[in-house]
């Protein structure tokens, strides 16, 4: 078996930390380095629901996209909640190694998974890493559609093969506006604006948009909006993130067994479909 060093120094080949944004915060949070690793648990947030999984399942190591501690921490107090996840992991030997930023831009990273997921044929990156030389690296991917269709129908297809949460999928523009060509971007977009215009693509899937950025981005031009859970866009990347443990495992012969967690940890829960509308005076009907 492999010690908890060695894996991460294959993970941080995968996902450099030094390729993070300098406000991230990625790498190792708790673990021994001279610990055996053999079962390794990939999931979207570091939450104590993710913790208990990781015990019960007998994992040595979760791996999530996003940061326990994104802003520092005078504390691990297990009074508080990111602290009892620390003591749950400490107590239970599960060390916790984060990919965010340095997994959103590489090759392939979070957008890979989330094109992958929509069937979507890769042409390039968004926003390109300027010290890619091979130009593959980089924010958001633009996609081609295997055969154009409607925006509904695109929309169908993204709450059809993305995980199921409370939101669902909202879209912004003609439904019968027909859909050739997409960025996507896994996680919150909407600072991404500029640069999918200036791609020129016919619709743009993220999360997280914003009235204000979107009635603007409307107004400017004709571009789709497709507007997804989150945690929806980003889970695919555990998949494939995975899978890539698992090449490395057999590469070595370590034997490692990986596990994706299914938990919905998306913070939203339920969805109420509006039934009203506003009458001429703006009172409700």
């Amino acid at each position: 078996m492999p010690r908890l060093s060695e894996v991460i120094a294959a993970l941080d080949a995968l996902w450099p930390p030094s390729r993070a944004e300098q406000w991230d915060s990625v790498g190792t949070v708790c673990g021994d380095p001279d610990a055996e690793v053999t079962r390794v648990l990939f999931a979207v947030d570091p939450v104590q629901e993710i913790a208990d999984e990781a015990v019960k399942l007998g994992a040595d190591l979760i791996v999530t996209h996003h940061p326990l501690y994104l802003r520092g921490t005078t504390t691990v107090e297990a009074g508080t909640f990111k602290g009892r996840v620390v003591h749950t992991l400490i107590k239970n030997d599960v060390a916790l190694h984060v990919a965010h930023t340095n997994a959103d831009t590489a090759d392939p990273g979070v957008s890979d998974a989330l094109a992958g997921a929509l069937d979507l044929r890769i042409t390039g990156p968004l926003v390109p890493d300027p010290s890619d030389p091979a130009g593959r690296r980089g924010l958001g991917r633009i996609c081609e559609l295997d055969h154009p269709e409607t925006l509904r129908e695109f929309a169908a297809r993204a709450a059809a093969r993305l995980p199921r949460t409370a939101q669902g999928v909202r879209v912004a523009g003609d439904p019968d506006a027909v859909i050739r060509t997409v960025a996507v971007s896994g996680g919150s977009g909407d600072s991404l604006f500029d640069q999918v215009r200036a791609a020129g693509v016919d619709a743009f899937l993220t999360a997280d948009l914003r009235h204000h950025p979107v009635s603007e981005a409307r107004e400017q031009s004709p571009l789709a909006l497709v507007d997804a859970a989150h945690w929806a866009t980003e889970w695919p990347w555990c998949e494939q993130a995975a899978a890539q443990l698992d090449a490395i495992s057999e590469r070595h012969g370590w034997g490692l067994r990986t596990h994706v967690s299914r938990t919905v940890t998306d913070p939203w829960t339920a969805h109420a479909p509006s039934v009203s509308t506003p009458s001429i005076s703006g009172a409700p009907n």
